[in-house]
């Protein structure tokens, strides 16, 4: 008979896609695993596949949209719960917050100077629209 020794116990962990859902960084599972499979998921700088095991006070990156966040995991869930519970799972760098506002407010004033068009563009416009290959002829 043996017994483990305390510091050889595995930790417990559970599936990286099931813990981006459930820390609500997805909105399904299956989004959190299309995103794990093509690359915008990495743990200490390495892709992972959708059953990889995360355990507490491993780093990661997860690219969502334009949003780029470094995390640190500071808990387990397998649960999906009330936003507050979801931000109490993991702890996001300083640096990645301001990059991530810096980045939101440059896109906010590239935005600025847009006008959308008051009405459809009537039957002349469309066939202009048409002729050029350029939505943006009016």
């Amino acid at each position: 008979m043996t017994t483990e020794h305390p510091a050889n116990a595995p930790q417990p962990g559970v599936r990286i896609d099931l813990w981006l859902w459930a820390a609500r960084f997805f909105k399904t599972r299956s989004v959190a695993k299309h995103a794990i499979e093509t690359g915008k998921v990495e743990i200490a700088g390495q892709r992972a596949k959708p059953s990889r095991q995360v355990h507490v006070g491993e780093a990661m990156t997860i690219g969502r949209g334009e949003e780029r966040f470094e995390i640190l995991v500071r808990g387990l869930s397998d649960t999906r719960g009330p936003a507050k519970v979801a931000q109490a799972l993991y702890e996001e760098s300083v640096e990645s917050r301001e990059r991530r506002a810096a980045e939101r407010a440059t896109r906010a004033a590239e935005r600025a100077g847009y006008q959308a068009p008051e009405t459809k563009p009537d039957k002349r416009a469309r066939r202009l629209i048409r002729a050029l290959g350029d939505l943006d002829a009016l």
